[in-house]
């Protein structure tokens, strides 16, 4: 494909029916929550826009983000990815290095100045001037100040890049921050998970070379379409926890049957993602139907918030109404799910007192 093609042109060469675009399109408005109005609107903007520089930066980080997206299950979203962005520097997928690499980053920030955008995974080291990693001898925080200085917009992908992730959690000996920290008033998207679903990553891309501007986001920066309702929310384990059926242990009676996770730790009704709907490795599982509670890695600080095993700290009633409403029908039918909750979580409490001392 030409830089100044079209995608529609390319599509067309390729005998693409126009037909097939706007099945895409209506996949992306679906993922993306968007009306059914929006169909031909981002159909038509996807056709009309030239191939899109984009300059993925990796810090702080351990390649799972870039796993994630490399697995995308939507072979349509993952040709467009591929076939109609240009990923001029991203060191994991790039067959050049050294000298060569570092070029090619900088002839696609002059050749795009303020078109292109720039995806981030992992946090940024800032203490002692940032030593704490550095790529071709200059270190993460001046890469990053660098890129974005013509940049159109930022992406964040990951709890890393978005939250600072695990290289943030205490003590924190590199001084590790989020991108948002250091973008500059730039648009920024944060697309949180350790990792991220693959399709919330090229969905968001997807809208940006669509409309040219970023969707609808939460108070974090996160898309709405992705973020917007809690783990358990959606999750299919939700009937039993109404109905005060919990698992006490991954391998007793209730965890057998399905049982909610609550008790042995799930953070789901704290974590806002699409991973009870969306899913991975294409709609197969996650994590809680595999059998394992939500860690809540999509939320900030999740790495600091207390035992992965450990009930909730929090009082059902302080989770919102959703959680407040479901542990209200769990007593009213009649089989004490508030009350055990909150039993298990004073002991929880307890037990964090008994280690300060």
């Amino acid at each position: 494909m030409k830089h100044d093609d079209t995608l529609a042109a390319e599509l067309e060469r390729r005998g693409v029916s126009r037909r097939a675009f706007l099945k895409f399109g209506s996949y992306i408005a679906s993922i993306m929550a968007l009306p059914p109005s929006s169909v031909e609107a981002l159909a038509e903007g996807l056709a009309a826009a030239r191939r899109q520089s984009v300059i993925w930066l990796s810090f702080q980080e351990c390649t799972g983000c870039t796993e994630s997206f490399t697995r995308s299950f939507a072979p349509t979203i993952e040709n467009l990815i591929f076939d109609f962005i240009s990923l001029d520097y991203h060191h994991t997928l790039m067959a050049v290095s050294g000298e060569a690499a570092e070029e090619a980053r900088k002839e696609a920030m002059a050749a795009n100045k303020g078109k292109y955008i720039v995806v981030v995974d992992g946090s940024v080291p800032i203490k002692d001037g940032g030593v704490y990693s550095a790529i071709a001898g200059v270190t993460n925080k001046q890469m990053l100040e660098d890129t974005l200085k013509d940049a159109f917009a930022v992406v964040a992908v990951g709890t890393c890049a978005s939250f600072g992730g695990i290289p943030k959690a205490n003590p924190n000996p590199t001084g590790a921050v989020a991108v948002s920290e250091l973008v500059g008033g730039k648009p920024l998207i944060n697309i949180s998970g350790c990792p991220p679903i693959a399709e919330a990553m090229t969905g968001a891309l997807s809208y940006l070379l669509s409309f040219g501007k970023i969707p609808e986001l939460d108070h974090l920066g996160r898309p709405k379409a992705f973020f917007g309702e809690t783990i358990h929310d959606r999750c299919y384990r939700r009937p039993f926890y109404e109905r005060g059926l919990f698992a006490d242990g991954f391998d007793d009676h209730g965890a057998r049957q399905g049982y909610c996770l609550y008790k042995v730790g799930c953070k789901g009704p704290v974590t806002y993602n699409a991973c009870a709907t969306m899913k991975w490795n294409g709609g197969v599982s996650f994590p809680i139907q595999s059998g394992h509670g939500c860690l809540g890695c999509s939320e900030p600080n999740f790495w600091d918030q207390g035992g992965f095993y450990r009930p909730l700290p929090t009082p059902l009633g302080a989770m919102g109404p959703a959680l407040a409403g479901a542990a209200v029908a769990g007593a009213a039918l009649g089989v004490g799910a508030a009350l055990s909750a909150r039993r298990h979580q004073k002991t929880y409490l307890a037990s964090l007192e008994k280690e300060k001392e």
